[in-house]
């Protein structure tokens, strides 16, 4: 059961790898069209999406968790345990917020690549949670650790509302960038007023959700190690 899962990882690992790099080709393209875009401002843009910072992390994570299942038996080391929890935690909120609020919304990183669109918002994101549920390893975290999960979206969020105003969108001509429409004060019907509450919002789901992984880290493993 370990190889299987192992094997499973290192495919989804492919395909979120193969969903990122289709997707940075086709903006690649999108922006050389579109003529005296900044490339090197909007390779930062575009690793700046919550969704594919995420998708990275998932990928390195999903290919750790591999060799772990190959090279060790009985439960993950704490610190993958952790890094596993969190990452789950991350993509469920990524597939929530995404299929609940942005699906058919132009997100600003150029043309969408369809396919990779659905890796990354949708097969990425099941796995990620079918992986926490299923996959042996698991082991219990309390509910005191919850701090180390909420760290790298409180990071992000801060990141993405300093940064916003200070870059311009070349591609659309815009003084300002946000990844996300609900985090960009500019257009939002109350501006910050908007942007805080979605902020307020997003942090309740990602705590409820991540609250949801740890307490699913204490139930008995559906699948022995």
């Amino acid at each position: 059961m370990r190889i299987l899962f192992a094997i499973i990882r290192v495919a989804v690992a492919v395909a979120i790898i193969a969903a990122i790099v289709g997707q940075l080709q086709t903006s690649l393209g999108y922006w050389a069209d579109k003529g005296g875009v900044d490339v090197s401002t909007h390779l930062v843009h575009f690793f700046s999406f919550f969704t594919i910072e995420s998708n990275v992390i998932s990928a390195v994570v999903l290919l750790i968790g591999a060799f772990i299942l190959l090279t060790r038996s009985g439960d993950d080391p704490k610190w993958y345990n952790t890094l596993r929890a969190a990452t789950a935690s991350y993509m469920i909120v990524t597939g929530i917020v995404y299929n609940l609020l942005l699906r058919g919304v132009e997100l600003p990183q150029g043309s969408t690549l369809a396919w990779s669109n659905e890796v990354l918002h949708v097969i990425a994101c099941l796995w990620l949670l079918l992986d926490w549920l299923l996959a042996p390893g698991r082991s219990p975290i309390a509910t005191r650790d919850l701090w180390k999960i909420l760290v790298f979206p409180i990071v992000w969020v801060l990141y993405t509302l300093i940064r916003g105003p200070l870059v311009a969108d070349t591609v659309y001509g815009n003084p300002f960038w946000y990844p996300y429409p609900f985090l960009n004060p500019m257009t939002s019907a109350n501006g910050y007023l908007s942007v805080a509450f979605y902020v307020v919002l997003i942090a309740l789901v990602i705590s409820a959700t991540a609250a949801g992984v740890l307490w699913v880290s204490r139930r008995p493993a559906l699948i022995k190690s």
